[in-house]
Order: C-alpha cells, then structure tokens, then sequence
C-alpha cells in the first residue's frame, strides 16, 4: 500500500495588476476638476474680465490718440497693453480658481478620500498644481487671443494694434499668461496651508491689491524697496516695455520680475508640501 503524495505547487491568487502611479493620481485629479462647475464658472469670469478690461484700455488709448494733449499726459504707453492689461482683474479670478481647488475639498471633506487614496499626499498636491498651471496659462492665452480680437477693430483707426509678430509684443503675451499661472499656484499653496477658502481668499486678495495699494502711499525708501517685489508690482514689471507702461512706479527688470515670481510659487508650494505631510486630514 502506498501513501498518496500531496504536491503542493505555488499559489497563483489573482494578485492586482493596479499600481499607484503619478499619472493616475493626475488622472484622478483633473476629472475632479474639470467635473465642477465652480471651475468653469471661473474660467469663464477670467476671460470675461479680460476682455473687457482690454475693450475699456483700448477705448481710452483710442481717445488718447484722438487729442494731442492727451496723448502726451498718456505717454509712451506700449500698444500691447491693451490687450493685456486685464491680467490686473483677471489675477483674483485665477487666484480664487488656484485656492478652491483644494479648500473646496477640505469644505466637503473629500480631503480625507483623497488622501486615503493618495497616502504619500504630496503627488496629489503636485497633480493639482500642474493642472491649475496648465489650465491657467491656456485660459491666460486665450483671454488674450480674444482681446485682441475684441481691441482691433477700435485700434485699427489709429493704428495702434499691436503686431503680433514682433518679439516684444510675443515676450510681454507669454509674460501675462505666465504671471497668471504663477499667481494661480501661489493660490494653490495658500489654500493648501489655510484649508479654508474664505481665508485663502482673503489673503490672497491682501497680498495681491491690498499691500501694493498701502505701499503707493508710504514714501520710504524700504518700503518702495520690498514693494518691488509684491506681486501685483512684479506682474507690472514682467510685461513692461516702456517706462510709461510700469505707470510711474519703480519696478525690476522684466526677467529679475520673472524669477521673483517663480520664487514666490516655489516658497509657496514648499510651504503647502510641509503643512500637508504634517497636518492631519
């Protein structure tokens, strides 16, 4: 009689084929973003804004033109700023967009799912933050592309459209569109550290208008030094071309502005990725 043999072979369990990769979690995040309507609600408002701004700018340069006194208390005000000068609006709009993103979530408590998701939390915040960025700078663009389409038919009579084709005119577009997504992610930080939109809000509104506003009026020379590098201020300064554009105020150089700016969405961010990995859901 012999005994049976029971040969045991290796399991072969249904293992999961799913990984947690970076490209899912910015998957994930960008079908939360574009499914509210707070998100386009805010976009469209961006380009509303920056519309209109560029048709009341284009109006007054337009009439400016028409009178020879005028002209000359106007300046040697570049012709590309009518087409974007609505950026100084258009900022809260993408400021807002930028901290909702996530203190919306904190509102409804999706936080905690998000982050349950996303256990590390810091690929969810760096997902976020490239698609505000890249939404930001499309709708910058095409802000300006509309502005431009809106402003021409007014500046045309006095040939004051700016030419799409010159360096300078290109340089200053993408520096709007590109202060824009800078403020956005600013907004993305500080509502990562706040949690709350009414105060991301707030704070954003404070360092955007509120402290350039305050430091026009203060005549100290520190306080006109640190104004440089406000961010409203540092805006002016990345799109700038003639010194009539900065309106008076001193300002940086348009590529020291940039990096200023760059800077800025770097501090903000470093912060918001420390708050994040500490706090508590």
């Amino acid at each position: 009689m012999t005994a049976a043999t029971l040969t045991t072979g290796p399991t072969t369990g249904r293992a999961s084929t799913y990984r947690l990769t970076f490209g899912h979690v910015l998957r994930s995040e960008w079908i939360k973003f574009r499914s509210l309507r707070s998100t386009w609600w805010t976009i469209g408002t961006t380009v509303l804004v920056m519309v209109l701004f560029s048709l009341t700018m284009a109006a007054s340069m337009n009439f400016a033109a028409n009178d020879a006194e005028m002209a000359a208390a106007m300046g040697n005000v570049s012709t590309v700023q009518a087409i974007v000068l609505g950026y100084v609006f258009a900022q809260l709009s993408v400021a807002v967009l930028g901290a909702l993103v996530i203190t919306g979530e904190y509102a409804t408590g999706m936080i905690r799912s998000t982050l349950s998701a996303v256990p590390r939390r810091l690929p969810a915040l760096w997902a976020k933050t490239i698609i505000v960025g890249l939404v930001t700078f499309a709708v910058a663009i095409v802000g300006i592309g509309l502005s431009y389409l809106a402003t021409m038919p007014m500046l045309s009579g006095n040939d004051l459209v700016p030419d799409l084709g010159d360096g300078t005119v290109q340089r200053v577009i993408l520096a709007c569109a590109a202060y824009l997504t800078f403020v956005a992610i600013v907004a993305v930080g500080v509502g990562t550290i706040m949690r709350h939109s009414a105060g991301s809000i707030f704070t954003l509104v404070a360092l955007l208008f509120v402290l350039p506003l305050v430091a026009s009026f203060l005549t100290q020379e520190w306080v006109q030094d640190i104004a440089k590098f406000l961010p409203m201020n540092l805006g002016t300064a990345m799109m700038v071309v003639t010194e009539a554009d900065a309106g008076g105020v001193e300002v940086l150089s348009p590529g020291s502005a940039t990096v200023a700016m760059a800077v800025w969405s770097v501090v903000a961010l470093a912060a918001a990725a420390v708050t994040l990995k500490r706090r508590d859901a």
